[in-house]
């Protein structure tokens, strides 16, 4: 890599998904200079909020862990004076890394500008040079080039190609969420295959999923996680809302069928 300022490589370790009310726990720095020598950091912080368990799962972090780590305000000059004006890279750094690490610093009222920084996001990257379209996996499953794509016979053919291709591929594999939860073997059986496919859909618009109680919860909003049925009986306003705003009529539909499922109940 041809470098003209040092290049840092950030990940973080966070309580959870949520750009705006969740913290970090862990961030990695990577600091690479022009003339190829490295600076490295980790710190662990006390994010002073719960972990969820989900996120305790993956990054194998818990609470008991950072009670004695710096919360962010304390360690956040060290950290804003090794990346400031040095260009980032990460793995989805643009869409949670660099927004979250962005939410910190402002709460202790640095400003970290992105002004001539030049962000390198690998996911990106390898989104845009390893398509995931249907021509893609038609030459990956079946060694084959798709021929006039994007006629729906063609594409419809081909994608049936495709799910034979998957099957022979994967058959008697498990197969496993991002949480290492276990979903389900691949076999022929079409049936046992939706079963993990469509594990905790609701609607397809995916507005409403499944907790690990198989309950339905809002997948969106500020009720996000929370049981739909309970949120109705508590706020049925919110539901009169739902109906009347922009979801697809399949999500208004399922909403309406978990409110009658509660009411009789």
């Amino acid at each position: 890599m041809n470098l003209t300022k040092p290049l840092v490589i950030l990940d973080l370790e966070t309580t959870g998904l949520d750009i705006i009310n969740d913290r970090i726990v862990e961030i990695s720095m990577i600091k690479i200079n022009p003339d190829k020598t490295k600076n490295e950091k980790t710190i662990r912080i006390n994010p002073k909020i719960p972990i969820s368990n989900e996120s305790s799962l993956i990054h194998g972090i818990y609470i008991k862990d950072l009670k004695d780590c710096p919360c962010f305000k304390n360690t956040s000059n060290e950290i804003f004076q090794f990346i400031n004006k040095c260009d980032i890279g990460g793995f989805n750094v643009l869409k949670f890394d660099l927004p979250l690490l962005i939410e910190e610093f402002l709460r202790c009222n640095l400003h970290l500008s992105l002004k001539n920084i030049k962000i390198i996001d690998a996911q990106r990257i390898f989104h845009l040079m390893e398509k995931r379209n249907l021509s893609s996996a038609y030459k990956f499953y079946c060694n084959k080039e798709l021929k006039n794509a994007h006629n729906s016979y063609n594409d419809a053919l081909a994608t049936y190609e495709v799910i034979k291709g998957q099957i022979n591929k994967y058959k008697g594999q498990e197969v496993t969420d991002i949480k290492g939860n276990k979903l389900g073997k691949i076999s022929e059986d079409i049936k046992s295959i939706g079963s993990i496919i469509d594990n905790n859909i609701v609607d397809l618009a995916g507005r409403i999923t499944k907790n690990k109680e198989n309950v339905e919860v809002f997948n969106f909003g500020k009720y996000k996680n929370k049981s739909v049925n309970v949120i109705f009986k508590k706020n049925p306003e919110y539901y009169h809302w739902i109906i009347k705003s922009d979801f697809p009529l399949n999500t208004k539909e399922k909403f309406t069928e978990i409110k009658l499922k509660g009411i009789s109940s």
